[in-house]
């Protein structure tokens, strides 16, 4: 679904990381650029 697709991806420390976000998009194919997990208060 995403073979090929470049992606960024932010994730938030007390909900989804963005490592979590990160393996979902590795297995439907796509290419991750940057990941960051960060606190938003």
């Amino acid at each position: 679904m995403l073979q090929g697709k470049k992606t960024i991806v932010f994730g938030e420390r007390d909900d989804i990381s963005g490592t979590t976000v990160s393996t979902c998009l590795k297995a439907a194919g796509a290419e991750i650029v940057y990941e960051a997990t960060a606190c938003f208060v």
